[in-house]
């Protein structure tokens, strides 16, 4: 793959979008211990449920490191500037999550070209989960 550049880039251009498999109890496990987020309301049935959930949940780090890979796998890793996310829903176990971007704008920023990238996570009913932005340095 050709790493984008300033100049082969344009407003609205989509970036290639990342279908994640159905969160599953292995996933959020995996990422528990990956991360040491070991929130039990994340990893325990019954903790969840008494906290007020059907189940447990992914953790929303999770759905950021999915928007993540969105960016690194269009651009290289070093030229990620900014990243922030907001969390606009919970991902439930069996949601099959599409991350995507969007460039929204070209700038200059501290003294580098780049865009900016509107990112956002839907699971398979159309349910907006999280929504970030990022900048992205390019040559």
């Amino acid at each position: 793959m050709t790493s984008p550049t300033f100049d082969s880039v344009q407003v609205g251009d989509e970036l290639p979008a990342v279908q994640l498999p159905a969160v599953n109890r292995t996933a959020l496990a995996l990422f528990a211990g990956a991360s040491g987020d070991h929130n039990p309301i994340h990893i325990d049935t019954d903790m969840a449920r008494r906290s007020g959930m059907p189940d447990v949940f992914a953790q929303g780090m999770l759905g950021m490191a999915w928007l993540g890979r969105v960016l690194t796998q269009w651009a290289p890793q070093s030229r990620l500037r900014h990243f922030e996310a907001r969390f606009q829903g919970i991902t439930h176990l069996g949601n099959a999550m599409r991350c995507s971007g969007r460039i929204a704008e070209k700038t200059e920023r501290n003294g580098e070209r780049g865009v900016r990238i509107e990112l956002q996570s839907t699971n398979q009913f159309g349910q907006t989960k999280i929504v970030g932005e990022a900048f992205v340095s390019l040559p």
